[in-house]
This record gives structure tokens, C-alpha cells and sequence, in this order.
């Protein structure tokens, strides 16, 4: 049994959706409801009032369970978290990542060097497979709002702050405005008042 028996078990029959579940969770799989809730994030109470036909599962909670199920479902060394950055941030990152859990994740990086590229990217990121993407804070927005798969911002602090500081000297150096020689930071202020009494 697969995601699309759980599909068609909801479209065939009553309680369809539930009997193919628990097929899933005994026989393919071989796991235990509160197993299961900690891999979909589904909470025990609401998948025991599921799987007992107490409660009909909305749209939200479907495709959790789906999600859960085609993760849970493939193949090993398949699950991988997709990095969507400009070529120079991709070059370094680790190839793999491990879960509290021991699961090894790859990092699957994705090249890009426009706003447009990353949006693509991300898109083709999902389709792939990922279980969720790491983007920088300009197009995550965008892409939260087309992906069903987790969207994880990059907050670079302490590199903005480091090129912030190689600006400022660099600012600090050359800040020569139009050969100016009244401006307070030149040096040729001083000079310039003093040739002047004279």
C-alpha cells in the first residue's frame, strides 16, 4: 500500500481513508500510532479519533499524514534538504546533515543568482523530493506561499556585520569627497584653514 491507496480508500469508501491507514501503519510499515504522530506532527488524540472512525480528517491533516507517508515510504538515503543560495554560499556546505534521531539527511544545493532563479529553484526543489528548503529572507515569503514543504530562512548576522566593518574601513579610506578641503574627516582641512589666515 502507497499515498494513493490512501487517496483512493477515501474516495471509494466510508471510513476507506482509515481502514488503508492502519493497513500502512501495521503491515508496510510497522509502526505504532504515537510513532507514526511523531513523524506527521499529528497529534495522538487526533489520529486515535481517525483511526477509530470518530472524527473525519480534514484537508490539512491529509496531507500531513500523505506527507508522512511518502517520506516514511522512501527509499533510504532519498530524504535531503534543499539549500537555494547564491553559488559562493553553496560551495561549503556539508553534504549531509543527522537528526536527534540518527537519520542522515543530504544537503541538495541549488545555485542561483536571481530572486526569479531561487522562486524556480524552489519550485523544482519540492518536485524533487525535499523535505524542506533553506532560502534567504528576500524570497522566502514568496515561496512559503507556494510550497507545502517547510521554508527555513537564512539569517547571515554575523557575515552582514563582518562586511559591514570591511565597508566602513574601506569607506573610511577613500571618503575624499570631490578632493573637498573643509570636510571635517580630511585631512587637508586643517591644513587648508591654516594656509588661509595666512
Amino acid at each position: 500500500m502507497t499515498e494513493s491507496d490512501l487517496i483512493a480508500g477515501m474516495l471509494r469508501e466510508e471510513g476507506g481513508f482509515q481502514k488503508a491507514l492502519r493497513s500502512i501503519l501495521e503491515d508496510e510499515l510497522g509502526m505504532t500510532m504515537n510513532e507514526f504522530c511523531q513523524v506527521s506532527g499529528i497529534s495522538p488524540s487526533t489520529m486515535y479519533k481517525i483511526l477509530e472512525e470518530r472524527r473525519e480528517p480534514n484537508l490539512r491533516t491529509i496531507r500531513q499524514i500523505v506527507k508522512a507517508v511518502r517520506f516514511l515510504e522512501a527509499p533510504e538515503g532519498s530524504h535531503f534538504i534543499a539549500v537555494i543560495a547564491s553559488t559562493t554560499v553553496v560551495e561549503n556546505l556539508p553534504d549531509k546533515v543527522t537528526l536527534e534521531s540518527g537519520l542522515e539527511i543530504k544537503v541538495r544545493e541549488y545555485p542561483v543568482s536571481t530572486v526569479e532563479d531561487a522562486i524556480i529553484a524552489a519550485v523544482r526543489a519540492e518536485r524533487d523530493g525535499a523535505m524542506g528548503v533553506v532560502c534567504a529572507p528576500i524570497v522566502a515569503p514568496t515561496i512559503e506561499r507556494i510550497l507545502s514543504i517547510p521554508v527555513s530562512r537564512v539569517i547571515p548576522q554575523s557575515s552582514v556585520v563582518l562586511a559591514i566593518d570591511r565597508l566602513r574601513d574601506v569607506v573610511r579610506a577613500s571618503h575624499r569627497p570631490f578632493g573637498c578641503h573643509i570636510h571635517p574627516c580630511c585631512n587637508k582641512a586643517s591644513s587648508y584653514i591654516t594656509n588661509r589666515q595666512a
